[in-house]
């Protein structure tokens, strides 16, 4: 009888010497060393996961990807020869999955092809920017700080101001007209939230053309660090290999920041500005520039970006900040007036608020209207002190006129329908451009500011 053939080890083999938080010290025992994040398991638990960042000799240090209690000193690991990597194709289309490709949603996934999360930004040669406007059919987006298609928007502001009720909101309203794909990459949010998305799109069937990938708090720093940059790779996937436009929605892009600030103190790296680390920026950039429209499609990033206790000047936001073509500015006290979307105007900024991009009777709709808004500013000290009567007639008009058209920029949403009772309504762009000339014409000027609070068009409104 012949003699069984041995078992070949990995070529990289060793044993854990010691764990501290999220950290594994490896004694390398195999005459080959692992490659910088490369993914090391262990045969007896698969789901055991740890991936080198640095290593001294015959030691690696690695970051552990799954729960420690599965560990113990002088347990045996072996190198897979591979980073990190993702399950892509037409099958996740429609699922809820984990870093790993886990099935989240209960339902079985059949083995798929793999693409690794780290890739570089793709060749300037390669790079495509074009100057489409991308329809939300929310009036107050449309309006004052239009999309650019393959470009990168943050929704900031601080806690409770509807950062994510405006993303949902944007999911439900540009995935149902959108034909390409939409990847959702939830960030160290709350598993509540994760639900109650997919719970929304299955009930407004573009849960077909979605992605989920859920990293949410619950979940140690080092895999909320890498679900950012996993949903990057499937997004980047659809755009090169699929050759479709894709939707890429952060949810938050400021807990990535701040997974990868604990990931920093894991490994006992000096600080930098307000306690970031010193390579916040390198990070950022590479998940950002990956983002980008191509000869092959686009991405479009769509992210939330969390202040922490509204300082709007923190260094981790000033950072997501900086690489953003249209950043809109959430304001707590017009959330406190009731108004929704509160956007504050004068805070928030788009890169294509140009008259090629946005057209002739856009442009100048929106310039007098920032002029006026600014004069209305200055009236509202003064209102408040004595009263709108004491104001001349010429600024009453002006007063009226931007207090209409603020108060028609709120808009019932879809996904709050349950929390209101007002249906969600869906505005053309072109429609929210030709209602605003007539208020800022004079039009309306006999209906009262109040009519004009969350309605959808003025053709559908009953005055």
């Amino acid at each position: 009888m012949d003699n069984p053939t041995p078992i070949q080890k990995p070529k990289v083999h060793g044993r854990i010497r010691s764990l501290q938080g999220q950290l594994a010290e490896i004694q390398i025992e195999s005459e080959e060393l692992p490659f910088l994040f490369e993914i090391l398991n262990c045969p007896e638990d698969p789901d055991l996961k740890l991936e080198v960042f640095y290593q001294e000799e015959d030691i690696a240090h690695a970051l552990i990807l799954s729960q420690t209690i599965l560990m113990h000193r002088g347990l045996e690991v072996f190198g897979t020869g591979s980073e990190l990597r993702i399950g892509v194709g037409d099958e996740i289309l429609g699922r809820a999955i984990n870093l790993f490709g886990a099935p989240q949603d209960g339902k079985p996934l059949a083995k798929l092809p793999t693409v690794p999360i780290y890739a570089k930004a793709p060749l300037l040669n390669t790079i495509k920017r074009g100057h489409d406007v991308l329809e939300t059919g929310i009036k107050a987006i449309d309006f004052l700080t239009p999309f650019p298609r393959g470009g990168k928007i943050g929704f900031i502001g601080g806690a409770g101001v509807g950062k994510t009720v405006l993303l949902t909101e944007l999911i439900h309203n540009i995935t149902t007209l959108h034909q390409g794909v939409s990847v959702f990459a939830g960030v160290g949010e709350r598993i509540r939230e994760g639900q109650e998305l997919y719970q929304r799109l299955v009930e407004s069937k573009t849960i077909d053309r979605t992605v989920l990938l859920l990293g949410q708090m619950n979940e140690n720093a080092p895999i909320r660090y890498r679900v950012g940059l996993a949903g990057a790779a499937i997004a980047e996937y659809f755009r090169d290999q699929k050759k479709k436009d894709v939707l890429f929605f952060i949810d938050n892009m400021f807990r990535f920041v701040q997974a990868g600030m604990e990931v920093a103190m894991l490994l006992g790296t000096i600080p930098s500005e307000q306690g970031y680390q010193a390579t916040l920026q390198t990070e950022l950039s590479s998940l950002e520039e990956r983002l980008v429209a191509t000869e092959n499609g686009s991405i479009t990033s769509i992210q939330t970006v969390y202040v922490p206790s509204d300082e709007l000047t923190d260094a981790g936001v000033n950072a997501i900040m900086s690489f953003l073509d249209t950043a809109i500015v959430l304001s707590r006290s017009i959330a406190q007036m009731g108004l929704y979307p509160p956007i504050d105007v004068q805070l928030s900024s788009s890169s294509i608020l140009t008259k090629n991009i946005l057209g002739e009777d856009h442009f100048q709709l929106l310039t007098a209207f920032q002029e006026l808004l600014d004069r209305y500013n200055k009236l509202a000290h003064i209102v408040a002190i004595v009263g709108q009567s004491e104001l001349s007639a010429p600024d009453q008009l002006v007063y009226n006129r931007v207090q209409k058209i603020i108060n028609y920029l709120t808009q019932p949403f879809f996904t709050t329908e349950g929390h209101t009772g007002r249906p969600g309504v869906y505005v053309p762009k072109q429609t929210t451009i030709n209602d605003v000339k007539m208020i800022l014409t004079g039009k309306l000027d006999a209906v009262p500011a109040e009519k004009l609070t969350y309605i959808g068009a003025l053709k559908d409104a009953k005055f």
